[in-house]
């Protein structure tokens, strides 16, 4: 049976699937429409995506008021970051961390309004990311990983490597 765990926002939460293992290795379902409906989630799901990291890439904190993601590390784990933008919200500008890995299965629901980034624990990480809306680099933004207002306390070992955009975005800057 698929757990639905709360986090700190009301509209995120953290999936757990089945998992059946035996000697051979396991076997999981990724998504199931019907069964991630029953607990509450429903989405129309228009991109899936991959990304493979090294040990200490940061990617992020990016957004898309748009876009709504399910995040999950197929291999290793990630330390992956969920911070609320919509500036209307309660919750604005908090943030919440969370343990990704092939180890424990874990699924992030991030809701539209979000921003989300991730720190890669292990050489060859590959993450997995199904999107409500296809990519379109016109909607994409970022926050600085190191912005001190929402001021994310990344489990580092010294300087992260950053892809040349994400390290050109100003430190102060808030959507």
């Amino acid at each position: 049976m698929i757990q639905a765990l709360a986090t700190t926002f009301e509209d995120a939460r953290v999936f757990v699937p089945d998992v059946f293992g035996d000697d051979r290795g396991y076997f999981k379902e990724t998504w199931s429409a019907p069964r991630y409906a029953a607990l509450g989630l429903v989405a129309d799901w228009a991109q899936d995506s991959c990304s493979k990291s090294s040990r200490n890439v940061l990617r992020g904190l990016h957004y898309d008021f748009r876009m709504a993601k399910f995040v999950q590390c197929l291999k290793g784990r990630i330390f992956d970051v969920i911070v609320d933008l919509r500036s209307d919200s309660p919750t604005y500008l908090r943030w919440e961390g969370f343990e990704l890995s092939e180890s424990n299965h874990h699924q992030l629901f991030v809701p539209a309004g979000f921003g989300h980034g991730f720190l890669a624990q292990d050489d060859g990480v590959i993450v997995h990311y199904k999107n409500s809306v296809p990519y379109d680099a016109a909607h994409e933004g970022a926050v600085s990983w190191r912005n001190r207002r929402i001021g994310v306390r990344w489990p580092l070992a010294g300087e992260p490597q950053l892809s040349a955009k994400d390290a050109a975005v100003p430190e102060d800057f808030l959507p």
